[in-house]
């Protein structure tokens, strides 16, 4: 279940004539923090390299006042793999919220449900059996993203689908796709083998300005989405009766985020590969920070920002080149972190 909240806070209102917007101080004051937090990592990591720069040359040649030759490394290299990591980070933080809210679990991401290894099978097929570019690999990941949503929702389906049943179909499915993913290994030639291998570890390496096209061009279509139903988001976490008797269709509601939170997950995989377990662990870092009640969508997709360009930012620092891929990182720090959640829910008697 979601993590425990020590007090119930009463929202800021905001008034503007007819318009208001309520929001809570302390999430707002932890988005606005991480969001900086994250802006310094990036200006770190634009320094970062076999050509280093301090802050402030990395600032000054943002502004087109930087020393000879730094505008080609930073613009040109360096700056289209910080911003697909932030992109990365915040759509895969967001979506892990809107899925974990939807089960009712903290397990309930697209990491664990296979809706990332759908796409990452989808984008697979495209680069070993079509010999694919960028974007096609991107039109793979979203069609494999979405049609494996679709089958693990089907497949879920008993007069309505429960939290539980969607996270043990997504756990079955995702043993599926793995099976699926070996078999392409073995029927593709050592080339494409060899680059589809290099893809799935979960890399920022040689990234783009495509790359970050199609990381924003997901926001841009999807986070509103996901901001327009969190008000819905919030009352399914009470159950479906309830969302049914305050005017909410269940159903419906699901259908439109697990669409959202798939076409997320989606668009990540596709421009920086499958990176593991950003969307499982930081929606469950932001809400211990913000302590609010609700999925905190944007306090855990800044909260993905940070931990994708932090770990991009180790992968530099700790082997001097950028050859490591940031999805080792993220599998290590991952994998502990599961650890110690499956421990608190055992403790708690929930597993």
């Amino acid at each position: 279940m979601t993590a425990p909240v020590r007090n119930r806070r009463r929202p800021a209102v905001a008034r503007a004539g007819r318009w208001s917007l309520r929001y809570d101080p302390r999430t707002l004051l932890v988005c606005a923090f991480i969001a900086l937090t994250t802006a310094g990592t990036v200006v770190l990591a634009l320094g970062t390299g076999s050509y280093p720069l301090s802050p402030l040359q990395v600032v000054r040649t943002l502004h087109g006042d930087g020393p000879p030759g730094a505008g080609f490394i930073v613009v040109g290299l360096r700056l289209p793999r910080a911003l697909v990591a932030v992109l990365v980070g915040f759509a895969l933080g967001m979506a892990g919220a809107v899925f974990q809210s939807l089960t009712r679990n903290p397990l309930g991401s697209p990491d664990i449900t296979g809706f990332g290894n759908g796409a990452s099978a989808g984008a697979l097929v495209a680069i070993i059996l079509f010999d694919a570019g960028a974007p096609q690999t991107a039109l793979g990941a979203v069609c494999g993203g979405f049609a494996t949503a679709a089958a693990v929702y089907l497949l879920a389906w008993r007069r309505g689908v429960h939290g539980y049943r969607l996270v043990l179909v997504g756990i079955g499915a995702s043993a599926v796709l793995g099976s699926a993913t070996s078999f392409l290994y073995v029927r593709a030639d050592i080339g494409k083998a060899a680059q589809a291998a290099a893809w799935m570890i979960g890399s920022l390496n040689a990234r783009d300005w495509t790359d970050v096209r199609v990381a924003a061009l997901g926001l841009v279509l999807l986070v509103p989405v996901v901001l327009a139903h969190n008000r819905r988001l919030t009352v399914l976490e009470m159950g479906d009766d309830t969302a049914a008797a305050l005017g909410v269709r269940p159903e419906r509601s699901r259908l439109v985020l697990l669409a959202a939170g798939t076409g997320l997950t989606a668009m990540a995989v596709a421009a920086a590969g499958p990176v593991p377990f950003v969307a499982l662990a930081a929606p469950q870092l932001a809400r211990r920070v913000t302590r609010a009640t609700g999925p905190n969508v944007l306090p855990a997709a800044w909260t993905g920002a940070l931990l994708v360009c932090a770990a991009d930012l180790a992968t530099q620092r700790l082997t001097g080149s950028a050859i490591l891929p940031v999805g080792v990182v993220t599998g290590v720090a991952g994998g502990a972190y599961l650890a110690w959640l499956l421990r608190g829910e055992r403790r708690s008697g929930r597993v």
